[in-house]
């Protein structure tokens, strides 16, 4: 059985408690929250997360960050499996600009997106002007490492706690988790970047995020290899026109053509449409 699987106290929470929990943070202060198709989403822009995230940090309160794209929001609505456990993040913030569209179509704007490729950079210069240190997880062969360089040529007094790059499957084997909850326990880092794609990066930082409650986990996704180069990040204007999904397909058409124009296009148009139908015919308060 996979070391990744909920346990069983987990699945009896119900989730109106879940969504609940979501939209708090651990002073019980509810966060500006909306919804997407039922999934609430913070509504909260990057200096605001990132100061939210040192803030608690400061406080002793720990957390893990998701950052949904198109593709997580479709998972989430479609997977009750996936929308459980990320129901249990301490933030749930918009990564893709399709989302921001979204919001604003159904009358509920979203503060700006968060994304974990801005993150892993902006909060990093954060970190280092705080004393911070951070751990990066996870990551092709040899990308932590040179996204460490980077950064930490990038952001001078910088501590990084850590690097650990594990093997595929690694989730499954008691003796390589041990080995990392060790690594964890030893460095004590103040932010993790997990760096391990969707559902498994928050599968990871739900599960080992208890052994930490100091520390703040974020999902990152293929970060790293943005940061050190080994793949190419879309122009600044592809990015903010909500095309820096084409600029991924183009560098990796077999293994996204599918993700993107199968599942993503029509489950846009889906999403946009549901967004002005509630906006049309959304009861006044």
């Amino acid at each position: 059985m996979s070391l990744l699987e909920p346990s069983a106290s987990r699945l009896r929470r119900t989730l109106p408690d879940l969504l609940t929990s979501l939209c708090k943070s651990p002073d019980d202060q509810v966060l500006p929250t909306i919804h997407l198709l039922g999934i609430p989403i913070h509504s909260i822009d990057e200096e605001t997360c990132i100061e939210y995230i040192l803030d608690e940090g400061d406080r002793g309160h720990g957390g893990w960050v998701a950052t949904p794209n198109l593709d997580h929001l479709r998972r989430l609505h479609r997977n009750a499996e996936f929308r459980e456990l990320c129901t249990r993040a301490s933030l749930l913030v918009p990564d893709g600009i399709p989302l921001l569209w979204a919001a604003r179509l159904q009358g509920t704007p979203l503060e700006g997106r968060v994304a974990g490729s801005d993150l892993i950079n902006s909060l990093s210069g954060a970190a280092a002007s705080r004393a911070k240190s951070v751990f990066l997880l996870g990551g092709d062969a040899g990308t932590a490492e040179g996204a460490a360089r980077i950064l930490s040529d990038r952001h001078p007094g910088l501590m990084i706690a850590g690097i650990h790059c594990p093997l595929i499957g690694f989730e499954t084997r008691q003796a390589e988790m041990e080995s990392l909850r060790h690594v964890l326990l030893e460095t004590k880092p103040d932010i993790v970047f997990v760096a391990l794609g969707s559902p498994k990066q928050e599968k990871i930082m739900d599960l080992l995020a208890p052994i930490l409650p100091e520390t703040w986990w974020i999902g990152v996704g293929i970060s790293f290899s943005f940061v050190c180069g080994s793949v190419r990040r879309a122009p600044t204007w592809m990015q903010k026109s909500g095309l820096e999904w084409v600029h991924r397909m183009l560098q990796e058409p077999r293994r996204l053509a599918g993700r993107y124009l199968v599942r993503g296009v029509p489950f846009a148009l889906k999403l946009f449409a549901i967004s002005i139908w509630k906006r049309l015919f959304r009861r006044p308060a």
